[in-house]
């Protein structure tokens, strides 16, 4: 099973969400999953992951099948020298045993080992970066993805969901 998480931050808490899938190829999500989290860590910037990373945690684990690979919204490695994004710590955390790949939407500054791949008509490129699993074959899994523009279907999707669930 693969899985694709993401985030949204509400003032007093965030939604954690997470879309199953079992092919690169759909459209339709296998399950849709998500968790409140009431207490969230301030905002501290270059440590993002500290604030995000708990939320992802606790939402794969309400997962109960074996997961293949996990995306994640953002960066797994910030530059070539292994800086450990987002996505590494994510690897770390799950004791290097679930792939990971990084998706993102804007390149950050100090990197220069994504992988840019151009999906749909869009001359603006995604950013790829993973552990526990070669990168060239991660982008070209992206690449593949449902959609016809720019973000793939099921990232769409989980983004809607961690946003459309607000309890207040």
């Amino acid at each position: 099973m693969l899985a694709c998480t993401d985030v949204h931050y509400y003032n007093d808490h965030a939604v954690a969400a997470c879309i199953l899938f079992k092919k690169w190829t759909d459209s339709i999500p296998v399950a849709q999953l998500h968790t409140t989290i009431s207490k969230i860590a301030p905002y501290t910037p270059g440590q993002f992951y500290l604030r995000e990373l708990p939320c992802i945690l606790k939402v794969l684990d309400l997962v109960t099948e074996n997961l293949e690979i996990i995306l994640i919204d953002g960066y797994v490695w910030l530059d070539s020298y292994q800086s450990p994004g987002l996505g590494a710590h994510l690897y770390e955390a799950l004791s290097r045993n679930t792939p990971i790949i990084g998706i993102a939407k804007n390149q950050f500054k100090k990197s220069d080992v994504a992988a840019e791949i151009k999906r749909g008509k869009s001359d603006r490129p995604l950013y790829v970066t993973s552990a526990g699993i070669n990168q060239q074959y991660a982008a070209n899994c992206i690449a593949k993805m449902h959609g016809k523009f720019r973000i793939p279907t099921l990232l769409k999707k989980v983004d809607q969901l961690s946003k459309n669930i607000n309890y207040k």
